[in-house]
């Protein structure tokens, strides 16, 4: 158990549906970690980017993508997560894997697909949450459009840690930077957004954004955040559990059931 973690957030471009030339670039970003870190998080569908096109790209569940993880897991000794388009009994999903050091996993499937872009046509939709215990944290993983649904992230003090992979728009960029901050403040848990940058191939614009609050909402990351970098942040168990103990905020929270 560690009361510390470091968690290194990869903000970057992503080369249009070809994972080859995305397993390359992001091995050179991860090499560039300039320290030992924990975690690195990459963004949403990091091999392709947030494609539709799903048939000729998926993956199988124990894919090339997933190998390439686990192979930049067990060399930098650290846990790595990201989301790759996978085909599992004819249905495709966009799954997250969360890669241990060891080159064991779990998955979470994206639950709340983005029907604004068909998503929902392609993607069958997850039903389980995740929350992994790694290094005496519990770490709460959700994809994207995830994000815009509260009920779905609602801590009962079950987490210490929340975080989003995604390919979240320029035109969209109020709302991904204040809902980041919202889960934070709600949940009394750190909250990390990493999104991506560039165009991609349907002339969509990102410009990262890509953040770390605390318990309280204030932004402990970078806030010259427009541009691709690659940035370790530590968080503190002993954050959590001062402003916790102090406010107990969650113990008021409302009983509920999430009926699939």
């Amino acid at each position: 158990m560690s009361d510390i973690l470091k968690v290194s957030l990869i903000q970057t471009s992503l080369f249009w549906e070809d994972p080859l030339k995305n397993h390359v670039h992001l091995s050179k970003k991860i090499k560039s970690i300039d320290q030992q870190t924990d975690l690195i998080i990459l963004p949403e569908m990091f091999p392709t980017g947030f494609s539709m096109n799903a048939a000729p790209l998926a993956e199988e569940p124990k894919g090339a993508s997933l190998r390439w993880m686990q192979e930049m897991a067990n060399t930098y000794e650290t846990a790595i997560s990201g989301s790759v388009i996978v085909k599992e009994n004819d249905l495709f999903y966009n799954r997250l894997y969360f890669v241990f050091p060891n080159g064991t996993f779990e998955t979470y499937d994206k639950r709340h697909t983005f029907t604004y872009a068909g998503e929902d046509k392609v993607y069958a939709a997850g039903k389980e949450r995740l929350v992994v215990n790694y290094k005496g944290w519990k770490i709460r993983p959700l994809i994207c459009y995830d994000l815009r649904f509260p009920v779905w992230a609602r801590n009962d003090q079950d987490y210490d840690m929340i975080f989003y992979i995604a390919s979240w728009p320029k035109s969209r960029m109020r709302a991904w930077d204040t809902l980041l901050r919202a889960r934070a403040i709600e949940n009394m848990a750190y909250c990390i957004g990493v999104n991506r940058t560039g165009m991609d191939g349907n002339q969509h614009e990102y410009v990262g954004h890509s953040a770390v609050y605390d318990t309280l909402g204030e932004q402990v990351s970078s806030l010259d955040f427009e541009e691709d970098f690659v940035q370790t942040i530590v968080l503190s168990k002993e954050h959590i559990q001062l402003n916790r103990n102090r406010f107990h905020f969650l113990d008021d929270r409302d009983s509920f059931e999430i009926k699939n």
